[in-house]
């Protein structure tokens, strides 16, 4: 859980330490754009931008009950981000696995991807496919449905 957040917890300070600068030469707009900068950094690398996670042995049975897609993915990466952004409302209906929370899905994904981490890893219909093109998991999502 806390290996998640180092990222947006570094930023935030480094952020006020940036932004002293400018404050203290009196330009606050500049200092209040750059706090505001830093802290949507921080925001977009949290993770409370993807959909709540759900454990790999879940996402599994629910994938297999209703069909829909899993993705592995961690905190900080700019593809996982990618894909839930350009995914939208849509992302709420895949299942998100946090690989930094869970040791099965790290293990699933290692496997999947000769011994790395690479994410986003998708599973479909058992096949992963690692960082797919957001369009074709729609796609997919659409097929499940």
């Amino acid at each position: 859980m806390t290996r998640a957040w180092i990222l947006p917890m570094l930023l935030v300070p480094s952020g006020s330490v940036v932004a002293t600068s400018p404050a203290l030469k009196g330009k606050p707009g500049s200092a209040v754009a750059l706090l505001l900068l830093f802290a949507l950094l921080a925001g977009v690398n949290s993770p409370l931008v993807l959909p709540r996670s759900i454990s790999a042995l879940q996402a599994q049975r629910r994938s297999e009950a209703d069909g829909r897609p899993v993705v592995f993915w961690r905190p900080g990466c700019a593809y996982c981000l990618r894909l839930r952004l350009r995914l939208g409302r849509g992302a709420r209906r895949l299942h998100w696995v946090d690989i930094w929370r869970d040791p099965a899905g790290a293990a699933a994904v290692r496997a999947a991807n000769g011994g790395n981490e690479t994410v986003p890893t998708v599973v479909v219909a058992g096949r992963p496919h690692v960082n797919p093109d957001p369009e074709w998991v729609r796609e997919q999502l659409t097929r499940s449905a």
